[in-house]
């Protein structure tokens, strides 16, 4: 399963990445927000990286306007390894490279259809497992 979540600067796009999702058939939980009303984007990276990191969902896809805060907020979770991407080459690298477990995605910065490329890659990539990728992240958990 999928957590997803957003503020009302990602909105939009997450309704975008939920149709992507639904079609697809993979299941997913929205952990908000549900309209374009003004609020709290950390309030949706806790909620979304608490379902990755109690192991409820396998990854998350968190959405703001920028991409910037949710994600900072996100990687503030023991746990959770929340790559920024905003083209396809990062998506790849990051889930091959870092075993990234949550996407963030700026919804006034990326389209709709590179946003959906980039969800495909990062949710189907697997991770290399090499060792040197290994070692790095378990620096990283430190």
């Amino acid at each position: 399963m999928i957590a997803i979540g957003s503020d009302h600067g990602g909105y939009a796009l997450k309704q975008e990445v939920i149709k992507y999702l639904e079609t697809k058939g993979l299941p997913y939980k929205d952990y908000g927000c549900y309209d374009t009303s003004s609020c709290d984007y950390p309030d949706y990276a806790k909620a979304v990286c608490e379902a990755v990191v109690n192991e409820t969902c396998e990854k998350g896809i968190l959405i703001c306007g920028t991409g910037i805060g949710i994600s900072m907020a996100a990687n503030k979770v023991q746990g959770i390894r929340c790559a920024l991407c905003h083209d396809c080459f990062s998506a790849k690298a990051t889930r091959e490279h870092n075993d990234a477990n949550v996407l963030a995605l700026g919804g006034r910065i990326v389209g709709g259809e590179l946003a959906l490329m980039i969800v495909d890659l990062f949710l189907h990539t697997p991770f290399s497992d090499e060792d040197r990728h290994k070692r790095r992240i378990e620096k990283i958990e430190l």
